[in-house]
């Protein structure tokens, strides 16, 4: 029997209609995945269930109980909660204190209320037991890892008696390790009969892990399916609507025999040894990517070259000129740009509109005395916000709407114009479809060809081995903070990537 019921759920904002009758159920100790395309309608439809948006028609019911205005309280008074992609725990305060948040269990002690540690602490230390986390209930948060962080999400939506439980993107940040310790942890919660919804994008982890699918695609209904009754190449048609080939298909870049490289790092190492001794060059009109398991030093590397963190040696060259990089605005003016993994966090300016948002840049890089001077020109701004939305195809009602209000793929193609924008030549892109949908991800390799073609040079990061191998012209391979490999596209397979990235003894 359906615990929870959405039917014919409307959402309207001005100029788009997110959700048209979109009906959706779930039933206790079930994981009903929740899949579409970045735009489709599910952070929609998990927003109306928070209490963040009260849908503009339709009907939820929980418990066989009409739910009308549904608040943030409401919907967890209802015993749902929700674990966001962008986790919601506070850094310096315990795990024990985060599992209690807004409701830290008192006593009086000589008459005045105080915070009863002893109660709070054995209740933390019960359900962390439940779910397998073995840390003290008094360790601060900030000193533990991003499964363990979900772990805590976990425990508090446990100790809040929920029913129901949202995670969005669960696995995005997790080492194959730690995904499967979550799939045992997801395990156990429906063996306690809680119903979970579950949204990724990770589409064999949802073959692996769930029970149902519901599919959306531009804020309408498709279907509900048994996951035991299909295959996952199932799903791609019903999410987009047309066939995603595993390949990009594109022109590689061939590199001649006496070509020189445009950009060069030598013998980069980080002030805090995560990278060392790295040595690589790119060419002009060239996708490079890099591999390696989570930790191996990549990403690292990249904000060293970017001058985001400290490097304690090494050399930056582009065509024959040594850069000077102490910090990103020196990159950005010397032509290197820079699309972080964490979007939301280091990507965007989620107060800024698109066309504020394209423009930043191009402010910065004409500003004087470390972009501290500079005029806006608002007309001409908006202008070249434009062209580029046009440009990157970015779905949005017109350049004043919100960054922070599009899909994730619209979102990264707006960081990409910012950096087209201000003519960068150097694109370094660190996961650049990660928590995007398979349709928006073509998009995205599509964009990355077309840079280099045009003659820009791309640097690319991933996690993705069939990403890497369909998109880059060549592969490094990092391993414990160094280089351990490099194949050309036509050498490069999984397999060689694999062996390089990890020790077999």
């Amino acid at each position: 029997m359906e615990y929870l019921k959405m039917n014919n759920i409307t959402m309207k904002f001005p100029g788009v209609v997110a959700l048209d009758n979109v009906s959706f159920d779930l039933r206790l100790g079930e994981v009903h995945v929740l899949l579409g395309e970045n735009g489709a309608g599910k952070s929609t439809l998990v927003k109306i269930l928070s209490g963040i948006y009260t849908p503009t028609s339709g009907e939820i019911t929980i418990n066989g109980r009409p739910v009308s205005d549904l608040t943030p309280k409401g919907s967890a008074d209802n015993k749902i909660a929700i674990i966001y992609q962008e986790l919601s725990v506070v850094d310096n305060l315990s795990i024990a204190e985060n599992m209690f948040l807004g409701k830290l269990p008192t006593k009086k002690k000589m008459g005045i209320t105080v915070v009863d540690k002893e109660f709070l602490y054995a209740e933390s230390e019960k359900y962390l037991k439940e779910i397998g986390l073995k840390k003290n209930p008094s360790t601060l948060v900030q000193d533990i890892s991003i499964s363990e962080k979900q772990q805590v999400e976990i425990a508090k939506a446990l100790c809040s008696n929920a029913k129901v439980i949202i995670m969005d993107e669960p696995t995005s940040s997790l080492s194959i390790d730690e995904t499967k310790n979550m799939f045992k942890i997801i395990e156990h919660l429906k063996k306690n009969n809680i119903g979970i919804i579950y949204i990724s994008h990770k589409l064999p982890e949802i073959k692996e892990i769930g029970d149902r699918v519901t599919i959306l695609k531009d804020g309408k209904y498709v279907k509900t399916l048994n996951i035991s009754d299909l295959e996952v190449k199932d799903l791609v048609p019903l999410m987009i609507g047309r066939e995603i080939k595993d390949k990009f298909v594109g022109t590689k870049r061939e590199i001649a025999p006496d070509e020189q490289p445009t950009f060069v790092v030598k013998n980069l190492t980080r002030k805090d040894g995560t990278c060392r001794n790295i040595n690589f060059e790119v060419y002009k009109g060239e996708i490079l990517g890099f591999a390696g398991l989570i930790g191996a030093g990549r990403s690292e590397c990249m904000e060293g070259i970017f001058g985001a963190k400290t490097i304690s040696s090494g050399e930056v060259y582009y065509n024959g000129k040594k850069l000077k990089i102490h910090n990103p605005y020196d990159a950005m003016k010397q032509g290197i740009a820079m699309v972080t993994e964490n979007r939301r966090e280091t990507g965007f300016f989620p107060n800024f509109p698109i066309w504020k948002e394209i423009a930043v840049s191009t402010s910065l890089k004409k500003s004087t005395l470390g972009g501290f001077t500079g005029m806006v020109q608002t007309k001409s701004e908006k202008n070249i916000a434009e062209k580029f939305t046009k440009k990157l195809s970015i779905k949005c009602t017109g350049v004043n709407q919100m960054t922070y209000n599009l899909s994730g793929g619209n979102q990264q193609k707006v960081i990409i114009s910012k950096w087209l924008a201000v003519d960068s030549n150097i694109f370094i892109f660190d996961e650049p479809t990660k928590g995007i949908d398979v349709g928006a991800k073509s998009e995205i390799y599509a964009i990355m060809r077309s840079m280099a073609e045009e003659g820009k040079t791309i640097i690319m990061v991933s996690s993705e081995m069939p990403e890497l191998l369909s998109t880059c012209d060549r592969i490094i391979v990092f391993r414990d903070g160094e280089i351990s490999g490099i194949f050309n596209s036509d050498e490069a397979t999984e397999e060689k990537i694999m062996l390089a990235a990890v020790h077999l003894s």
